[in-house]
């Protein structure tokens, strides 16, 4: 579908080119439409290539606390099936303590569902809680920066690539990825993603 639909774009260009000159006359190649092309979702992750990204020792920045936050971040992906705006959009209050095991999250289109926190992912989180250099409120965000500001997606798509080439990973191995893994796992599992 993909090669139909730059053929089919170079002719009605070669032809809108020829008309402007008074060669010919492409009043039907405007109707031509090339093919849906089938949306493709990301390739999983392994089980085991899951749990080596999201692994504490596994990290590979220097500073504990940034490696804890990268695997607090990464386990939340995969553990939780959270996009990375919405691991990033979480607050001090929203994983308090490690006893909460499910998480209100408003998503895309500003939909709230509520997902499950796992216990790796609870203790991942309390652990760069515990590391963190910058105080934590229930009103500011739990994910911080180098210098304590927001924490940009793309630090971690950096440490994902970072992750992807030590691990010797498929270019695929992505932080959406993750969030897909999580989904394959649950249903190979016997899992309802509906509740």
């Amino acid at each position: 579908a993909r090669t139909l639909g730059r053929g089919l774009a170079g002719i009605r260009s070669l032809l809108r080119f020829l008309e402007k000159r008074g060669l010919v006359n492409a009043a039907g190649a405007v109707a031509l439409r090339a093919p849906r092309q089938p949306k493709s979702l990301p390739k999983p992750l392994t089980a085991s290539d899951a749990r080596q990204v999201v692994a504490m020792e596994g990290q590979l920045a220097e500073e504990p606390w940034i490696a804890a936050r990268n695997a607090a971040v990464l386990t939340l992906l995969y553990g939780s099936g959270l996009r990375i705006s919405e691991a990033l959009g979480l607050t001090g209050a929203d994983i308090a303590t490690e006893a909460d095991a499910v998480l209100r999250v408003t998503g895309k289109g500003g939909k709230t569902r509520l997902v499950p926190v796992l216990p790796v992912a609870r203790k991942a989180v309390a652990e760069y809680r515990r590391l963190c250099p910058f105080h934590i409120g229930p009103d500011g965000l739990l994910f911080r920066g180098a210098r304590g500001g927001p924490l940009n997606p793309a630090i971690i798509q950096r440490e994902m690539a970072k992750l992807r080439s030590a691990l010797n990973l498929p270019d695929t191995a992505t932080p959406h990825a993750l969030r897909h893994s999580f989904a394959t796992h649950l249903l190979g599992r016997g899992g309802d993603l509906r509740t």
